[in-house]
């Protein structure tokens, strides 16, 4: 089971894996308050991708496309995506992430 929650929200045991799948950390969020487990920079959209969407909802449908492609043809994100795939196969995984949308995110696409 994949689920998905802000770097912001509290950690809960029933997150179980908790993944960061950011570039970059969260502002404000301290490594002790993240509980982290992994952190998978490489499964994060490209700086150039990242900077074209704005998270702007209009383009979350060209963004998902987009980033579906890089997620399958950059290898350093395949490797990072089979790592994080390994994760899952182990139980209960947390796709964590920074951005305010819970709707308008990578991390929905990733969990796809």
């Amino acid at each position: 089971m994949v689920r998905i929650k802000r770097a912001y929200d509290e950690a809960s045991a029933d997150d179980g894996c908790r993944v960061l799948v950011d570039r970059l950390w969260p502002r404000g969020v301290s490594k002790e308050r993240a509980e982290l487990d992994e952190w998978l920079k490489d499964v994060a959209p490209s700086p150039k991708l990242r900077t074209w969407w704005k998270h702007d909802p209009e383009r979350m449908d060209e963004f998902a496309l987009r980033y579906r492609a890089e997620l399958y043809s950059v290898a350093a994100t395949q490797v990072a995506v089979a790592a994080l795939r390994a994760l899952v196969a182990e139980g209960v995984t947390t796709l964590v992430y920074g951005a305010k949308d819970p709707h308008v995110n990578h991390a929905r696409v990733l969990a796809e």
